[in-house]
């Protein structure tokens, strides 16, 4: 059930009307409402896979109490249960072709070759946010940073809330359970902040992701087929760097614009979710690349791989060790393919480099006064943007060798096709973008928007509205990040 789509807006209207048409003293009714459409959305994908994640929400409920209420040396019985049945659940859903499929190619390279069947597994959509999410929540109870949640509707809700059910952002107990408990009020200044998050998701969803696609797929191939490598080597140069901003384009968009919309949703309903992007584009570095992309997921590995392993208290090599550790995850997190792992650990890479390029000029002052001029800035955005660019190709790659071929050709002079569309159309694509990016990076926007006067603002939101169906591709797009 696609946020884009309009089995979504009904399904979404007809709970947004009962919702609020219920007392407001009903607030656990209420909650009971949400559940059961949580249930309902999931299911319209598999109503087996509903029943799976419902019932290791049940489990980790009980595992949180039992971790709160137990003597402390059984504390760590019951997270290690809670932690393995979800891992567990992750790797076999996600990772079990992968991994047999490593094991048997490893094999092969040392002269024993073994043939073996894939097999077929549907996967639960979402599984890897949720079960960050389950992990999250009995480790802070485990830490005593919060209680146990008593009441197993409350925590069912925090799980299976669909807005953010099946690709983030991933929400943190502390952040959401609270929510949980209190009365919510009906208010027109909360109904407006969500249409808005909500249109300008649909915005960045329909007519620039989807839009940036017809530009990708041709020339990527299909990621579902590794022999559709070879489609890179039919076009030119210019077409292949042109599909790679492309790319670049369409996953901030697709992403962004499916965080805006679970926001909205939330917000429609009285809720408040984590802020998942600010603007990573505009970073001058690749640490501040990070902490501007996927936010959720970036502190979430910060929270619970990073500082257990040490964290930055050590030397320069104990710190690199842990952020290549951190980085190696991510990728394998992102997808069950090699090319995901490379994209996350230069990723690390980089942002070693980075610090010790910090390091470096903290010890040479004049280095680090010349760094803040405003050339320098340009070219640290610069190098940022094109590095993380660059790194899109093997995140979208289906195979190193199709990785391979887009880079051969995008740095050697390579006669082929030219770009399946119109340059014009992406040229476009970008100037909104930046504008975009300049009124809110700049503060215009957050001085305008309250001078605006409410029909002029009613006006702009439906000429958007207007907008994204008029761009609206003939078919609707799953989300990129339906597929981690």
């Amino acid at each position: 059930m696609l946020f884009n789509s309009q089995q979504y807006l009904l399904f979404f209207v007809t709970v947004f009307s009962l919702y609020w048409a219920l007392p407001r003293q009903q607030q656990q009714l209420r909650v009971w409402l949400l559940i059961v459409a949580s249930f309902i959305f999931y299911a319209s994908y598999s109503s087996w896979l509903a029943c799976l994640v419902a019932g290791t929400t049940i489990l980790d409920y009980f595992l949180g109490r039992a971790i709160e209420a137990s003597p402390q040396r059984f504390k760590g019985l019951f997270l290690v249960t809670s932690l393995g049945v979800n891992l567990g659940l992750l790797c076999a859903f996600k990772y079990y072709n992968f991994f047999l499929d490593s094991y048997y190619q490893a094999l092969a390279a040392m002269g024993y070759p073994a043939r073996w069947d894939a097999v077929s597994i549907l996967v639960p959509f979402g599984i890897s946010f949720y079960t960050f999410e389950a992990i999250s929540y009995t480790i802070d109870v485990y830490r005593g940073r919060i209680k146990a949640e008593r009441s197993l509707p409350n925590f069912m809700l925090f799980i299976l809330f669909f807005p953010h059910l099946v690709a983030g952002p991933i929400v943190r107990a502390y952040d959401f359970l609270p929510q949980t408990h209190t009365l919510k009020r009906f208010s027109w200044p909360r109904i407006q902040l969500g249409v808005q998050h909500f249109l300008l998701g649909l915005f960045l969803k329909v007519a620039v992701a989807d839009r940036m696609a017809y530009f990708v797929d041709p020339i990527f191939g299909n990621p579902g087929q590794p022999e559709t490598w070879l489609d890179a080597a039919k076009y030119n140069t210019s077409a292949i760097w042109l599909a790679v901003l492309a790319f670049t384009i369409q996953i901030y968009a697709d992403f962004c614009g499916y965080s805006h919309m679970a926001l909205g949703s939330a917000h429609l309903l009285g809720y408040k979710l984590t802020r998942n992007f600010n603007m990573p584009y505009v970073a001058l570095n690749i640490q501040e690349f990070w902490h501007r992309w996927h936010i959720s997921l970036s502190t979430w590995f910060r929270d619970y791989v990073f500082i257990p392993l040490g964290g930055s208290r050590g030397g320069f090599w104990f710190v690199a060790r842990n952020i290549l550790i951190v980085f190696v995850l991510s990728g394998l997190w992102h997808g069950a393919n090699w090319t995901f792992v490379v994209w996350g650990a230069l990723h690390g890479i980089l942002l070693v480099m980075h610090r010790a390029w910090r390091m470096l000029c903290k010890r040479l002052t004049t280095l680090d006064a010349w760094m803040q001029t405003y050339p320098m800035r340009v070219l640290s955005w610069t190098l940022t943007f094109l590095s993380v660019a660059l790194l899109w190709v093997f995140f979208r790659a289906s195979s190193f060798e199709s990785a391979l071929t887009i880079f051969e050709r995008m740095f050697t002079l390579s006669p082929g096709m030219t770009a399946p569309l119109h340059n014009r159309s992406l040229w476009y694509t970008v100037a909104v973008l930046v504008v975009g990016h300049l009124l809110t990076y700049t503060g215009w926007w957050k001085q305008l928007a309250p001078r605006v006067p409410a029909p002029a603002m009613g006006f702009a939101y439906a000429m958007l509205l207007t907008v994204t169906l008029l761009l609206a591709p003939d078919s609707d797009k799953a989300f990129i990040y339906f597929n981690f």
